[in-house]
């Protein structure tokens, strides 16, 4: 008998998850702890193994569906067992069909987590109403058949949602994704060519129709415009690729957003509007530093299997400038009418993702680490970001966070300030330039800027410039070579 895969818990907080894609397919022979499937979240995306070894018989949760955690998403049978449908897998299916579709915004913090109300997956609706169009009218159920989707009365049913008259095929079966799009992007469904089965009306077929709305004036532009016809536009097939000098269409791609940019949009709009941010900025002298990690990054990779940077620098200087004012250190709690100073330091690490995207995953007791102990966790915490191993965990609890922007360029930025800390320190780029000395001399010094958003309702002016004057300070005169004596 086949083995449940179930959506994992991955994380405290989390409740359900989005299924991104499937690494293996039907048919697939799969080891204990191959990856199996990518999974998004609220917090991060997870490239999730599977628990079991043997055959991948059956599929139950597509790409694109959102189920709760516990949901069966897929059957594994022993080795060679065949991966036809059996009674397990269908019992499986309408079980994962039963859960319930995403809501259409996941909660903007973990106080928000408790489990959106219940609707129905798009499968689950069509199955209703095809059963319902397959019985025969019976006069004393008529108040039942009068409920549609989600509990909506055929009266009240917006335009555009149901099928033409007459019409007998699932046309008029409309997923809540599919009513958001059509929403969102001002379409009449009515007008929409379903591709889905028995003429279902799907997403993709939602987003074409929007691609070829844009074309329309461009086409018209060229002077072959002619009165709209009274019938759907003929939809052009998939496989044939559109001309290239058709329309000015072709230069527009609607690029769906992934998970973590819809909820860094989320989360940063919710920031933005919810501090008083307020921003300063020192120029740090960076030689000493640089002049001691140019005599040991050769050793240091060597050893440790990694770059040496000047991350885990800051990251030292950072987290002891903050046990120093731990004010800067804290949240705004309204509630209380007080703020909360943490004396410990759990240090978010900004990281950008190959293929875009960013993503916040946080060092658990930043102060407690030495240079060389930061150095590790900085590299785990980004290797573990870029390959998706990292689970929702990782990126709770910040107190303080860097974002590192110097890589790509930057030498001056206005980070937005995470939700429940007071302040973001941007890293710039570290350049070469000439100087005046403290004994009037011209020199070439490594410099950068060290730019830092606060917020204003935590701490003023006076306490912000303080703290980043002190960083510079540690900075321009620690000595750290007694913590990489070992890779001279």
């Amino acid at each position: 008998m086949g083995t449940e895969i179930k959506m994992p818990q991955l994380g405290e907080t989390v409740v359900e998850g989005t299924i991104t894609k499937w690494l293996k397919q039907e048919g697939d022979q799969i080891a204990e702890d191959d990856l199996l499937v990518e999974i998004s979240t609220d917090k991060v995306d997870s490239e999730v193994p599977s628990s079991a070894s043997g055959t991948l018989q059956k599929i139950l949760v597509q790409e694109g569906e959102t189920v709760k955690v516990g949901t069966p998403l897929a059957i594994i049978g022993e080795e060679g067992e065949s991966s036809g449908d059996s009674g397990g897998g269908e019992e499986a299916a309408a079980e994962s069909s039963e859960q319930p579709e995403a809501e259409e915004k996941q909660p903007q913090s973990e106080d928000e987590g408790a489990a959106p109300k219940e609707q129905p997956t798009e499968e689950q609706e069509e199955g209703q109403a095809a059963e319902k169009k397959e019985q025969p009218e019976q006069k004393q159920e008529a108040p039942k058949e009068d409920k549609q989707e989600g509990g909506q009365s055929a009266k009240q049913e917006p335009p555009g949602e149901r099928g033409r008259p007459g019409d007998t095929s699932k046309r008029g079966i409309i997923s809540p994704l599919v009513r958001r799009l059509a929403d969102e992007h001002q379409v009449d469904l009515n007008e929409v060519e379903g591709t889905g089965t028995g003429g279902r009306i799907r997403k993709q077929d939602v987003l074409r129709f929007v691609e070829e709305r844009k074309a329309r004036p461009a086409a018209r532009a060229t002077g072959s415009a002619q009165p709209a016809p009274e019938r759907e536009p003929e939809r052009v097939p998939e496989e044939k690729p559109a001309p290239a000098a058709a329309s000015t269409g072709a230069r527009e791609e609607l690029v769906p957003w992934s998970n973590i940019r819809r909820r860094t949009a989320e989360h940063m709009v919710a920031s933005a509007r919810e501090t008083a941010r307020a921003w300063n900025a020192v120029e740090a002298d960076w030689t000493k530093i640089a002049d001691l990690r140019a005599g040991v990054k050769d050793k240091f990779k060597q050893v440790e299997g990694f770059s040496l940077t000047y991350m885990p620098f800051l990251a030292k200087c950072i987290c002891d400038t903050l046990l120093e004012m731990p004010e800067v250190n804290a949240t705004y709690d309204e509630e209380n009418q007080a703020n909360l100073v943490k004396r410990y330091v759990n240090l978010g690490i900004a990281v950008a993702l190959d293929g875009g995207g960013l993503i916040v995953p946080v060092i658990k007791g930043a102060d407690e680490k030495n240079l060389v102990g930061l150095a590790r966790a900085v590299n785990d915490l980004a290797t573990r970001a870029r390959s998706k191993k990292l689970s929702p965990d990782d990126l709770t609890q910040g107190t303080f966070t860097i974002t590192n922007p110097g890589p790509f360029g930057s030498i001056i930025s206005v980070p937005i300030i995470p939700r429940g800390q007071t302040a973001i320190l941007g890293f710039e780029a570290i350049t070469k330039r000439v100087v005046v000395t403290d004994d009037d001399a011209i020199a070439i010094r490594q410099m950068g800027f060290l730019s830092m958003s606060w917020d204003h309702r935590t701490i003023d002016g006076a306490e912000a410039a303080k703290y980043l004057a002190r960083l510079r300070e540690r900075i321009e005169t620690t000595d750290f070579s007694s913590e990489l004596a070992q890779y001279e």
